[in-house]
């Protein structure tokens, strides 16, 4: 696989034969944001990094290894945000497969660590900014997450996820600077 440069400059891998897998990430229904108003900022391996602009926010995100069946509700997926307004990065969110209940455990899985997370009814977060540093640390070194849930788990290859955060980051400071 060769790597080359995209309009910000960064460094993407070329697509290999997984065109439709990246053109359902574009398509995903992620944020109630209309399709036009979405800059895609580039596709790494499964995980694409994207601009909207209002609300001013970036995000990488991928949708699990496990395909989703036609007749589910909605597509799973993680996204990793950055909220310049806010002032906020490296922010999890966790779309899981099915709703739970307030108050389930569920548990996001990276290597070795294991990080609770918050669950209210199809999502997931991390308890605070702290957990999100220390999360999207262990997703730079590992190879794969798990979520696991009750009634469901999801695997997600992080092969691209560090880049496709690194593209977000730097498309919203470069769009909205601090």
């Amino acid at each position: 696989m060769r790597a080359r440069k995209n309009k910000g400059g960064l460094r993407q891998a070329q697509a290999k034969p997984r065109v439709g897998r990246a053109l359902v990430l574009i398509g995903l229904a992620l944020f109630a944001t209309p399709a036009a108003a979405r800059d895609n900022l580039g596709m790494f391996e499964t995980w694409g990094a994207f601009r909207d602009a209002s609300p001013p926010r970036c995000f990488a995100i991928a949708e699990p290894v496990r395909a989703t069946p036609k007749d589910a509700q909605w597509r799973p997926f993680a996204s990793v945000a950055v909220w310049p307004a806010l002032h906020q990065r490296n922010q999890l969110h966790i779309r899981l497969r099915r709703p739970v209940a307030k108050g389930s455990r569920v548990t996001l899985a990276i290597g070795r660590n294991r990080f609770p997370l918050i669950a209210g009814g199809a999502d997931a977060w991390s308890p605070d900014a702290r957990s999100d540093a220390a999360i999207v640390a262990a997703m730079r070194s590992a190879d794969r997450m798990t979520v696991s849930a009750p009634g469901s788990s999801d695997t997600y290859a992080l092969r691209g996820a560090a880049t496709a955060i690194d593209a977000a980051t730097l498309g919203c400071a470069r769009r909205w600077p601090s």
